[in-house]
C-alpha cells in the first residue's frame, strides 16, 4: 500500500497555511478541517491516496477577502499536466460546505494530450464536465444555457465551450492558474455567504465556523481499461449490521455511482452485476483497505475510491453516516472486537439519540406535509384520526382505530383519553404542562403549544398554519421529537430494542455514579420503568389513580361531604382500590424503592364543569343541581396552583392523607408476604414550613401504629418532603430534621422561582430563547444559576442539619443530560424522570462520570 506522496519534501511543503499532506505535516481539525486530517491519517497508513495540498481556515478566509495565496506554488507541487479537484474541509463534516469541483486543469492543450492517453470520448467527457461545472458553480452562469446540450463526445464539448463563450462573453479560461484561483475564490466566498451561514448554523455550527479546502490530484476514473468510481463501507447505515454496502460505476468520477442507473453492486448480488465479478482483485483490495481503516482509525469508515486501469486510489475516507440504531450497534461491535474500550463505546452515542430507539419515528426520507409546529414535548411519532375529546378517544380505541387527541390543553380527567390515543396535540402548554408530563410518562408522542394553529372545538375543526381545515376523523401525524404536525400518514421507522441495546446500557451503568429512578403513576408505568432498568420509583403521583370511572364518584362524594365522618365514609370506598394499586406497584418493583407522593392537586380538578357532569354529580350526592353548581363554583380559586393543594390540603382535610397512608401500609404488608420486605417512601408535596411536616408526620405515625396493631406485623417506612417552593430550599435545615429524604420537584420550583406558569410559558418562550433572554427553556433544561442556586442552598443546609438525608431531583429535568450534570455537581444522590427517559438519563450520567475520570 504505497501512498502517492514523495519522500523528499521542500521546506514550503510544510507551510502551516498551504501544506502538502504528509505524515508529519502540521494539520489539525481546528485549523484545516476534518477531511484534511482524515486524509493525513490515510497517508500515515500508507494507503494509495493521491497527492494532496491542504489550505487552512485562515487561508480560505483571506481568499474570500480577495487575498489569494501563491497559486503557481500550489500547482508546482503537482506533476505538470495533472488534473486537480478541490473539496471542502469543515471542522465538522456534518456542517456541509460548497460542492467539489473536479478536473481543474482541463484546457485545449491537456485535452489533446488526454485524447492520445485515454481516448477522445473519455477526454471529451472530462473536458465537457469541467466546462459545465466551472460555468455553473464558479462563473455563476445560468444552468439553463447547458440543459439543451444533449450530445456527447467532441460535439458535446464544442457545444459546451460555445455556450460558455456566449453567456460569459469571453472564451473558456485556458490558464490553469486562473482556473484554480477562480475555483478557490468561489468556494471561499460561498462559505461566507449569508445562505450558507444560516444553513450551517441550523446544523449546529458556530457563527464563525471556518472552512478549509483541499486540492487533490485527480485519479481520473475515465479511460482505457477498467476505470470508474464508487464508495464502499462494511456496515449497513440503518442497522449497523456487517454488510458490504455501496455502489460502483464504470467511466465515472466523484460520487456519480450513488446516482447512476447503470451503477454496479459491490459484492455479488442476485439483483444485478457487481464489482466483485467485474474486478475481483480491486474489490478484495477495497475490502482489505476498509477493514484496515476500521482497525487503525477505530471507526467504521466509508471509502470514496477511483479505479484507474484496474489500480485502486483512495480519494477520501469519512465516518459512515449512521442512524441512532446503527451508531449504537457499531460502537458495541468495535468494543467487542477490542478496537475501542467499553468506556469509549459509551461515549460515542449521543444520549438524546436513544430516544429514536425507544419510540417510532417518521422516516427521515419520508415527505413531510407540515400543517403546524409547537413544542416537542414528548418524543416519538404516531398517526391517527383527529378526535376532540377523551370520550371520543376511548370510543375510537374501542373500534380499534388509532386517534390523535386534539385539545386546547389537557387536565387530569383527560388521562383516560390520553391512554387510548396514539398521540396528543394541544394549543397551550410547555415542557412541563400536563399533556407533556403525562405524555412522556406513558411514551405518548405529544406536541404542545401549537399556538399558530386554530383549535375550534365547537366546530370540531383544526386549522393548519397555512389555513387548511382538518375535521374530526381526518388523518394527521404528530411528531413529538421534532415538534411538528403533519398531514396524512408518512412512512415510519419502528422502535427497536434488542440485546445490543441492553449490553450497551449495562456498560453505561457500570460507569455512572448517580442513581436513576423513574416517575411512575400506574402499574403499567412501573413495568416500563423496570424494563428500562430504573433503580426504583422516585415519584408516584397518586392523584391520577382517582380519575378512573369507578373512583371519581366516591372522590366527588368525599369532596362534597359536610363532616369528617362523611368524608371518611366516602374515602373508605377508595381505600381498597388504593391498597390494590400500591400492592401491585410494590410487587412489580420488588426489591427496589418506591416513593409515593401523597395527594397534591386542588380538589376542584375532580369536579365537573359541564351541565351533564353537574347533573350526574347531583344524582350521586342526592342534592339539587343548583346547590351542586353553587358548591362547585365556590370551590374555585383565583390561582389554584398556589392555593389549597399539596400538604395544605393534607392538613386542612387530613382524612385524605390518613386513607392514603393506611392504603400504603396495608399494601406494604400484603406485598411483603412474598419476596423481599417493602420499605415505602412517603413524600409530602408543596411543603414550605417544618411545622407542616410535623403535623402530617404525627398523623401518619398514628396510622402506622394502628395498622401494626390490627395486622400484628411490623414494617418500616420513611417520610420525606418534596422541595418545590423557594422557602423550602431556604429552610431546608429545619425541614430536614423531620425528614428521611428531600426530593427537589424542579417543575414547580422553576415555576415559583421565575413567576412563570409552566402551562402558559410556551406562548412566548421560543421568543425569549431566540432573543437571548433565557439561554434555554428553564422547564426543559434546569436553570443552574437561579433555580440551581436554590437547590444548592437546600442541599447544603439539608445535609448540614441531617447528614444522612437522601437527596434527589424528581422533576422532568431529571431526564435532561445537561441538568443531570448540575445534579451531580450539586451532590444529588439520584434523579427521577419519565420511564421512557430513563435510558437517556442512565447514558448521560455515565458519560459525565467518564469525562470526570478522563479529566
Amino acid at each position: 500500500m504505497d501512498a502517492l506522496v514523495p519522500d523528499t519534501l521542500r521546506p514550503e511543503d510544510h507551510d502551516p497555511d498551504v501544506t502538502l499532506i504528509t505524515s508529519s505535516a502540521p494539520i489539525s481539525v481546528p485549523t484545516h478541517g476534518g477531511r484534511a486530517k482524515c486524509l493525513q491519517r490515510l497517508v500515515r497508513l500508507d494507503l494509495p491516496v493521491p497527492r494532496t495540498v491542504a489550505l487552512s481556515f485562515d487561508t480560505v478566509h483571506r481568499i474570500a477577502q480577495g487575498d489569494l495565496p501563491d497559486i503557481s506554488a500550489i500547482l508546482s507541487r503537482f506533476a505538470e499536466g495533472a488534473l486537480l479537484c478541490v473539496r471542502h474541509s469543515s471542522e465538522d463534516m456534518d456542517w456541509g460546505g460548497p460542492g467539489s469541483v473536479l478536473n481543474i486543469g482541463m484546457n485545449d492543450a491537456t485535452y489533446v494530450a488526454l485524447c492520445d492517453e485515454i481516448g477522445k470520448e473519455a477526454a471529451s467527457a472530462l473536458y465537457q464536465r469541467f466546462v459545465m461545472a466551472f460555468a455553473i458553480h464558479v462563473a455563476r452562469l445560468d444552468p439553463d444555457v447547458f440543459e439543451d446540450i444533449g450530445c456527447v463526445g467532441q460535439e458535446g464539448l464544442s457545444a459546451a465551450l460555445k455556450a460558455y463563450e456566449e453567456e460569459a462573453e469571453e472564451p473558456f479560461p485556458q490558464c490553469v492558474e486562473r482556473q484554480l484561483a477562480e475555483v478557490l475564490r468561489s468556494m471561499a466566498r460561498a462559505w461566507e455567504g449569508t445562505t450558507a451561514r444560516l444553513l450551517r448554523q441550523a446544523r449546529g455550527a458556530p457563527v464563525d465556523a471556518g472552512l478549509g479546502l483541499i486540492v487533490q490530484e485527480m485519479a481520473l476514473g475515465l479511460g482505457i481499461g477498467e476505470c470508474g468510481s464508487g464508495v464502499l463501507q462494511l456496515v449497513d447505515s440503518d442497522t449497523g449490521l456487517p454488510q458490504v454496502t455501496g455502489r460502483y460505476l464504470s467511466q465515472s468520477q466523484g460520487r456519480e455511482a450513488l446516482h447512476g442507473t447503470a451503477s454496479l453492486y459491490l459484492a455479488r448480488d442476485p439483483r444485478g452485476p457487481s464489482l466483485e465479478e467485474l474486478e475481483p482483485a480491486a474489490f478484495q483490495e477495497l475490502k482489505e483497505y476498509a477493514a484496515f481503516m476500521r482497525q487503525k482509525l477505530r471507526a467504521e469508515m466509508q471509502i470514496e475510491f477511483t479505479i484507474e486501469n484496474g489500480q485502486v486510489h483512495i480519494l477520501d475516507g469519512v465516518r459512515v453516516k449512521r442512524s441512532s440504531r446503527a451508531a449504537l450497534r457499531i460502537a458495541v461491535r468495535l468494543a467487542e472486537d477490542g478496537i475501542i474500550s467499553r468506556q469509549e463505546a459509551v461515549m460515542r452515542v449521543e444520549p438524546h439519540a436513544l430516544t429514536e430507539l425507544l419510540h417510532r419515528q417518521v422516516d427521515p426520507e419520508a415527505k413531510r406535509d407540515f400543517i403546524g409546529r409547537g413544542v416537542a414535548a414528548s418524543p416519538g411519532a404516531a398517526t391517527g384520526r383527529i378526535v376532540f375529546s377523551s370520550n371520543e378517544a376511548q370510543a375510537s380505541a374501542a373500534r380499534g382505530e388509532p386517534c390523535v387527541l386534539v385539545r386546547r390543553e389537557t387536565s387530569p380527567e383527560d388521562v383516560r383519553g390520553m391512554h387510548c390515543s396514539a398521540a396528543v396535540l394541544t394549543e397551550r402548554g410547555g415542557m412541563t404542562s400536563h399533556a407533556a408530563v403525562i405524555g412522556r410518562g406513558i411514551g405518548l408522542p405529544c406536541v404542545v403549544g401549537a399556538v399558530r394553529m386554530g383549535f375550534r372545538h365547537d366546530d370540531k375543526v383544526l386549522l393548519a398554519e397555512d389555513g387548511r381545515r382538518f375535521r374530526e376523523g381526518d388523518i394527521i401525524t404528530v411528531d413529538g421529537s421534532a415538534g411538528q404536525v403533519l398531514a396524512g400518514a408518512p412512512k415510519m421507522i419502528e422502535a427497536a430494542l434488542d440485546d445490543v441495546f441492553h449490553v450497551f446500557m449495562s456498560w453505561a451503568d457500570a460507569e455512572r455514579d448517580i442513581g436513576v429512578r423513574a416517575n411512575a403513576d400506574t402499574p403499567q408505568d412501573a413495568a416500563t420503568a423496570r424494563n428500562f432498568m430504573a433503580q426504583g420509583i422516585g415519584l408516584c403521583r397518586t392523584e391520577h389513580m382517582f380519575f378512573e370511572e369507578d373512583r371519581i364518584t366516591p372522590m366527588r362524594e368525599m369532596i362534597f361531604a359536610d363532616s369528617p365522618k362523611d368524608r371518611e365514609a366516602a374515602l373508605a370506598r377508595l381505600l381498597p382500590m388504593q391498597r390494590k394499586d400500591f400492592t401491585e406497584l410494590f410487587r412489580i418493583m420488588e426489591g427496589m424503592p418506591v416513593c409515593i407522593r401523597l395527594f397534591d392537586p386542588p380538589l376542584h380538578e375532580f369536579l365537573p364543569n359541564d351541565r351533564a357532569g353537574l347533573r350526574a354529580l347531583a344524582e350521586a350526592v342526592d342534592r339539587p343541581v343548583s346547590e351542586v353548581t353553587r358548591r362547585v363554583a365556590s370551590m374555585g380559586e383565583y390561582n389554584p396552583m398556589l392555593g389549597m393543594r399539596g400538604v395544605r390540603l393534607g392538613i386542612t382535610v387530613p382524612e385524605i392523607y390518613d386513607m392514603q397512608a393506611r392504603a400504603i401500609f396495608e399494601a406494604t404488608l400484603d406485598a411483603s408476604r412474598i419476596g423481599a420486605p417493602v420499605v415505602p417512601e412517603i413524600m409530602l408535596p408543596l411543603v414550605s414550613a417544618c411545622r407542616e411536616v410535623e403535623l402530617v408526620r404525627n398523623r401518619i405515625d398514628a396510622v402506622a401504629s394502628a395498622v401494626r396493631n390490627e395486622r400484628g406485623r411490623d414494617f418500616d417506612y420513611s417520610l420525606g418532603v418534596m422541595v418545590e417552593t423557594p422557602r423550602a430550599c431556604l429552610r431546608a435545615d429545619e425541614i430536614a430534621q423531620h425528614a428521611h429524604f428531600l426530593s427537589f420537584g424542579t417543575n414547580d420550583l422553576t415555576q415559583m422561582t421565575y413567576g412563570l406558569s409552566r402551562d402558559d410559558a410556551g406562548r412566548f418562550m421560543s421568543h425569549y430563547v431566540q432573543q437571548g433572554v433565557f439561554p434555554e427553556d428553564p422547564f426543559h433544561r434546569l436553570d443552574a444559576e437561579g433555580v440551581g442556586e436554590l437547590i444548592r442552598i437546600g442541599v447544603e443546609r439539608g445535609r448540614r442539619a441531617n447528614g444522612g438525608v437522601m437527596l434527589s431531583v424528581c422533576g422532568e429535568h431529571g431526564g435532561n443530560p445537561e441538568s443531570i450534570a448540575f445534579c451531580r455537581s450539586a451532590g444529588i444522590d439520584y434523579v427521577s424522570c419519565s420511564p421512557f427517559r430513563v435510558p437517556v438519563a442512565r447514558l448521560a450520567a455515565a458519560q459525565l462520570a467518564i469525562r470526570d475520570k478522563i479529566s
